[in-house]
């Protein structure tokens, strides 16, 4: 039997309020979307004015982030033409995102889940994915 570490709704919460805190402080209503080490939603919250696409937006790069344990700006490094990883962005339905913004959680070593952003620039998205992740590790001491 395996063992599996995972996020609860309330440490989805907290990764919600940490991100869409910044969210705020930046100006940029965003879509947040918090997933288990698997990729399924535990948590989503469109901030009154995030965009309407970004609501599946910010799910896959969640998606991507937890379930391939990496960061999806990691991706868009290497998903160009040339690349043995170019395309990889049509794997699982294309659900795989390489825009940046979604972040692995990561707890004792392991991924734990996934928080993805979107609405702002990728770097916003990015920043504020950041955010998230800074509240939830400050709160949980």
């Amino acid at each position: 039997m395996l063992t599996i570490k995972r996020l609860d709704l309330a440490e989805a919460r907290l990764l919600i309020a940490g991100a869409a805190e910044k969210a705020r402080e930046i100006g940029v209503p965003m879509c947040i979307a918090v997933v288990d080490e698997s990729g399924n939603v535990i948590a989503f919250e469109r901030m009154d004015g995030g965009k309407i696409t970004s609501v599946t937006i910010a799910q896959d790069k969640a998606f991507t982030a937890a379930a391939a344990r990496k960061a999806t700006h990691e991706y868009n490094a290497v998903n160009v033409p040339g690349s043995l990883a170019f395309g990889i962005h049509t794997e699982v339905g294309g659900r795989v995102s390489s825009v940046g913004g979604g972040l692995p959680v990561i707890v004792d070593g392991e991924v734990v889940g996934g928080i993805g952003l979107s609405s702002g620039t990728p770097q916003q998205d990015m920043d504020c994915a950041q955010a998230g992740l800074d509240y939830f590790a400050a709160q949980r001491g």
